[in-house]
């Protein structure tokens, strides 16, 4: 799974133009020295395509060979992220719906005056883009069921570690018995020497 681009962009909402680029994060490092400069290209053409497409208000997914182009516009804020097609939607658009929020938190409106694409570097935006790789970073309710996971495995394997071990406790509690027998017989014999030597 693999986050290639992040990018915001201010939709009009009468789709007479081309959306704007807001801010822009990519990695493309897994391609061609050579064809990097054409990816980053074809990312902010198909970008500016899906966006324009997509209605206020709503959210869309477009396949593309393995990469899914994933869109969510927020009363023309609209947030993109280009993935593979194992990532989760449900952490696709969990994860769009944060860069949004963040975007408006760190702006507010000033967004609805631009006019032209921001050549200028979002921070949050870029390390949006390395840390969630993991989508459980982005889905709370996939990291819980991650976790919930894990402790379930190791609870099988705990409780199939005490079956395996079942006999062993069983022969250890006839042993601690015939011990306690025993034990009850030590205590009786020195009782009686101890009454002998008490005397004197």
């Amino acid at each position: 799974m693999k986050i290639t681009a992040l990018l915001v962009l201010k939709c009009n909402p009468d789709g007479s133009s081309d959306p704007v680029i807001l801010a822009n994060a990519t990695d493309v490092s897994h391609f061609g020295y050579f064809q990097r400069s054409s990816v980053k290209e074809f990312i902010v053409f198909v970008g500016r395509t899906v966006a324009k497409r997509t209605p206020p208000s709503q959210r869309q997914s477009v396949q593309h060979e393995e990469y899914k182009v994933h869109s969510y516009n927020r009363n023309g804020l609209c947030a993109l992220g280009f993935m593979d097609d194992d990532y989760p939607v449900r952490s696709v658009f969990s994860l769009l719906n944060q860069v949004l929020d963040e975007y408006q938190k760190n702006f507010g409106d000033s967004w609805k005056a631009v006019q032209t694409d921001c050549s200028q570097a979002w921070p949050y935006l870029d390390e949006a883009l390395t840390r969630f790789q993991d989508p459980a970073q982005a889905d709370k309710l996939l990291k819980i069921q991650r976790e919930l996971d894990e402790t379930k495995i190791i609870l099988h394997k705990t409780i199939d570690s005490v079956l395996e071990r079942g006999e062993k406790l069983d022969s250890l509690v006839e042993k601690s018995s015939d011990l306690s027998t025993a034990s009850q017989m030590f205590y009786k014999q020195a009782k009686k020497t101890n009454q002998c030597c008490t005397i004197l």
